[in-house]
């Protein structure tokens, strides 16, 4: 019997030790959409017709996503870096990124 309890125990500490797990997909889903809504509105002073990909999980700290769009001064169609302060619920972008170049890094 002291052996299950060893196992029990343990089975509870590692579950409380990955909180993420223990998340639900709707949770999930509301964070990936806030962190897609934080991200696109703080782009949109700068693209038009931004698009979000956002990291399903983001960081510890942060949400992340790549936001990407044509710029509103020019033809250029750029890329930006969001990262979404999960706590103080605050956006900053990177700077502008040149499309080609991120499709041609991912490649």
């Amino acid at each position: 019997m002291q052996f299950f309890s060893r196992v029990a125990f343990s089975f509870i500490s590692i579950s409380f030790s990955f909180p993420s797990f223990a998340a639900s997909d709707e949770a999930w889903k509301a964070f990936q959409d806030e962190v897609r809504s934080a991200c696109l509105e703080a782009a949109g002073e700068s693209l038009e017709g931004a698009k979000a990909l956002v990291d399903p999980f983001g960081s510890e700290t942060f949400g992340l996503a790549l936001v990407g769009g044509k710029s509103k001064w020019s033809d250029d169609r750029l890329g930006m870096i969001c990262v979404f302060n999960k706590q103080s619920k605050t956006v900053e972008l990177s700077g502008e990124l040149d499309a080609g170049q991120v499709s041609e890094t991912l490649e």
